[in-house]
């Protein structure tokens, strides 16, 4: 209190320029530490934010706490690791004047961390390590290994965790290499492994590319999340059991290791074999199903952290479920999960948006809020700030939300918050269904095929409002099945907050399907025409343009110019080569950043029909554009440059990449 008296109201010997530079410099520190990059808000997170709303907790001007990840102490202080390779332990994390204090530093990328005994464990790029503050003075002393795995020296040797089991043991994941596909170039990339607190390691599952998040329930069953990618058609989440194979296969290059539990190799992988994972995992008994899908862009674009509801009822209505994060969305979804003959399958939805960076890591507070750890350095998020801490509260209005989804063996149950007008809730014409899926091959991420609608025969309504049995013709096990009810209203009058869901069908009760099949459908196999899409030379040019371009890409959502000058009616030959990995497109808009701005939105409302289109809308605002390129790819468009004079602009529309991939387009 002296201090902060003394830079308000002076030291009376003081002379007053000086009281009044340190008055200044006062409320400058308030700005640098209550201040916020928060994203800006949509009107979905505008509406979830009356049940739901994000608090800042300030972080000092002067740390970058780019959150690897968070863990509580006994007395509730906030641990937070960070890509820099810091601990940071945060007293009053809740209030507005939480106190920071640097634990631990010196490490390499630390993607978790856990609590256990009065010390912290952490995976570093290498190594499970154990710090210990010994001699009591709120910093760690001690750095122990517990267990080391080799690295290769890649930039995408990412390695996170530990999850602690019951018994002390310890879940680590390591994220494969990528050298323009993924790739497990030092032993045990691409494996969940469990490590005893004494430093023994045994490999528990394979096939894994980028597994950020993972947890394990109240059954003491293993999940982790997925990133799109080679071999992964979407986001997802899949229960690992010792011995699993989720899917990419360079992990399989280890299973001569005599500690490997399964023997699978990975030239018994087909690369194109045109099947679904569902229906590939028939030939090969190790590869696993994903228990979730995430459908790409709608559902987000990097599954995070997974955090189960276990609030009894403090955080709302959903005690039992999931929430999963999404990095490059800056959002989270829910999870309804279900146990069907054995097997693990269930619903997603969205929960919440408009968090100020990328979604890297959730826990929860002694006070049941949810403490939202994010980063968006290099992978870029729609969260513009590039880290952040938020915690997410609950107001205490309920929210009308699906609350369920299960399945049943001629369609499904829905059970809501709150009850629903039964009149629209009877109406089948108040329900719309498609089911789909996705190819599994080695190609980077997947459209989506196979997709056919899905027929509401009967819907019946509970006696008390808070749920409806749908009887369905059509479904199909092992597609993705999609719901959508945009009318619906509770009893009340209140419209869904969230009226669309995403059911995994790989099972059914009884394990017969009784849903009669569609005839006569034909499957979607979209032609779109786009005619700003020129990949050959127009026959007017004579066989000549007047300047040849090249356009790349950088790591972090970056092209590798910021602009580029041409001169006015040009006739440019433009190659965009994608040699990043992640998928791109190059698109050339109208004058003006609003122009720019909307084709992103615009972009985004796309939906499920998003690859059909290249993620272009189909909108004057658009002049020119490639397709969507798979990683260390390229295409070649030609490009009659505006007559008018001004500053265009070239933009990725691929979701969540529009608002930070840009470079200008100056026309002279």
């Amino acid at each position: 209190m002296g201090t902060l008296h003394t830079i308000l109201f002076g030291n009376p010997k003081q002379p007053i320029m000086q009281i009044l530079r340190q008055a200044v410099f006062f409320v400058f520190l308030l700005g640098t530490v209550y201040g916020t990059f928060g994203q800006e808000s949509s009107e979905m997170a505008k509406k979830e934010a009356e049940y739901y709303k994000i608090v800042d907790v300030p972080i000092p001007n002067d740390i970058v706490l780019e959150v690897g990840g968070l863990a509580f102490t006994d007395d509730d202080k906030l641990g937070v690791s960070t890509r820099r390779g810091e601990v940071w332990l945060i007293d009053k994390p809740y209030g507005p004047n939480p106190v920071y204090k640097r634990y631990a530093h010196g490490m390499h990328e630390t993607l978790g961390l856990a609590y256990k005994d009065n010390g912290f464990y952490l995976s570093q790029r290498g190594e499970l390590t154990r710090l210990d503050d010994r001699n009591g003075d709120g910093k760690a002393d001690s750095y122990k290994t517990i267990y080391t795995w080799p690295l290769s020296g890649n930039y995408h040797d990412y390695s996170y965790g530990p999850l602690i089991l019951p018994n002390g043991d310890m879940l680590v994941t390591l994220n494969l290499s990528w050298i323009g596909h993924g790739a497990s170039l030092v032993k045990w990339r691409g494996w969940m492994l469990k490590i005893t607190p004494e430093g023994e390691m045994t490999p528990i599952a394979t096939g894994l590319r980028s597994p950020a998040g993972f947890n394990v329930n109240s059954e003491g069953d293993y999940f982790y999340t997925e990133n799109q990618g080679d071999w992964v058609g979407s986001g997802r989440m899949t229960h690992l059991e010792v011995g699993d194979f989720a899917g990419n296969p360079e992990g399989l290059r280890w299973t001569d290791d005599p500690q490997s539990p399964l023997k699978l190799k990975q030239d018994e992988i087909e690369k194109q074999s045109g099947l679904s994972l569902y229906e590939y995992a028939k030939k090969i008994p190790a590869l696993k199903a994903p228990a979730i899908w995430f459908p790409h862009t709608i559902q987000g674009i990097s599954t995070s952290d997974i955090l189960y509801d276990t609030t009894h009822g403090k955080f709302g209505p959903f005690e039992g479920q999931m929430f999963i994060g999404d990095q490059g969305h800056s959002k989270i979804m829910r999870v309804y999960m279900e146990k069907v003959n054995g097997v693990y399958q269930g619903a997603s939805f969205l929960f919440r948006e408009g968090f100020s960076s990328g979604i890297l890591r959730m826990i929860w507070g002694s006070d049941s809020s949810m403490f939202v750890g994010m980063t968006s350095r290099g992978w870029a998020s729609t969260g513009k700030a590039p880290y952040g801490l938020q915690r997410l509260e609950w107001t205490g209005k309920v929210p009308f939300e699906i609350k369920t989804m299960k399945a049943l063996d001629d369609g499904f149950q829905l059970e809501f918050t709150q009850p629903v007008n039964k009149k629209l809730a009877g109406d089948v014409a108040s329900y719309q269904m498609k089911s789909f899926t996705y190819q599994y091959h080695n190609t980077y991420g997947s459209p989506i095929v196979e997709e056919q609608p899905v027929m509401v025969h009967k819907a019946e309504v509970s006696p008390d409002g808070l749920s409806v049995k749908l009887t369905l013709h059509g479904m199909r096990l092992g597609f993705i099945h999609e719901i959508k009810i945009p009318d619906l209203t509770s009893g009340n009058g209140k419209k869904l907050l969230h009226n669309t869901g995403y059911y995994t069908l790989n099972e059914v009760p009884g394990g017969v399907l009784k849903s009669p099949q569609m005839t006569g459908i034909v499957k979607s196999g979209k032609s779109i025409v786009q005619p700003k899409r020129i990949t050959k030379m127009p026959a007017d040019w004579n066989n000549k343009s007047d300047q040849k371009l090249m356009i790349a890409t950088k790591p972090g959502l970056k092209y590798d110019v910021e602009q580029v000058k041409v001169q006015r009616g040009a006739k440019v030959e433009l190659t965009f080569n994608n040699n990043d990995d992640m998928m791109h497109n190059l698109v050339i808009t109208q004058k003006g950043k609003e122009s720019v701005d909307k084709v992103g939105q615009m972009a985004l409302m796309l939906g499920l029909d998003g690859p059909d289109y290249n993620y272009v809308p189909d909108t004057d605002l658009v002049l020119y554009h490639t397709a969507i390129m798979q990683p260390e790819t390229a295409e070649t468009i030609y490009v009659k440059m505006p007559e008018e004079p001004g500053e265009y602009w070239i933009v990725c529309t691929f979701p969540g990449h529009s608002s930070v991939m840009r470079a200008k387009l100056i026309v002279q």
